[in-house]
């Protein structure tokens, strides 16, 4: 059966299988729209009550977090990205977290439970679809200091390659 049409269709679907993980996998590699063009703008408050406007953090870095508090792999990121607002925040790095929850009572808890020390916002339709679409959670997006989306991490994300990216915008002034 060397190349026949069921296996060429085996690997079509295995090469697509393969293209969805990587992407879901928090790849910063997948194509999105918003890549290399300015972070859409939002105003929100924050939980706190206090205004957060994304524009007025231009000449910082931005990690820009969507989450929700049913999401695993998102509250296992939330803690390291506390350390680095506390490790990097000098060097001007700002996160900002997007609660992708319908309510915002659960938020304050895991908020609170977890030592969150950046400032988080309750997100909606509106906001996901300024940002491509928030489908699957967690999506995580580099800003540069010019305002502009350098990546996108979708899924559980490897740490390590976004900490290293994000230091490598920190380095550029």
């Amino acid at each position: 059966m060397g190349n026949s049409p069921l296996r060429a269709c085996r690997f079509s679907l295995y090469a697509a299988l393969m293209a969805g993980l990587l992407f879901a996998s928090g790849s910063a590699f997948a194509q999105d729209p918003l890549l290399h063009k300015p972070a859409p703008s939002f105003v929100r408050n924050s939980l706190a009550g206090k205004p957060v406007d994304l524009s007025s953090y231009r000449g910082k870095v931005v990690l820009l977090n969507f989450w929700a508090t049913w999401c695993a792999p998102c509250q296992l990121e939330m803690p390291r990205f506390a350390a680095w607002q506390k490790q990097y925040g000098p060097q001007g790095l700002q996160i900002l977290g997007v609660s992708m929850d319908d309510e915002p009572e659960g938020v304050h808890k895991l908020v609170n439970k977890l030592r969150i020390n950046y400032p988080v916002v309750m997100g909606d339709e509106q906001i996901g679809t300024q940002y491509g679409g928030i489908l699957g959670l967690p999506v995580t997006f580099l800003i540069d200091r010019q305002g502009q989306v350098v990546a996108r991490f979708q899924g559980e994300t490897n740490l390590n390659a976004l900490e290293d990216q994000m230091k490598q915008l920190l380095a550029r002034r």
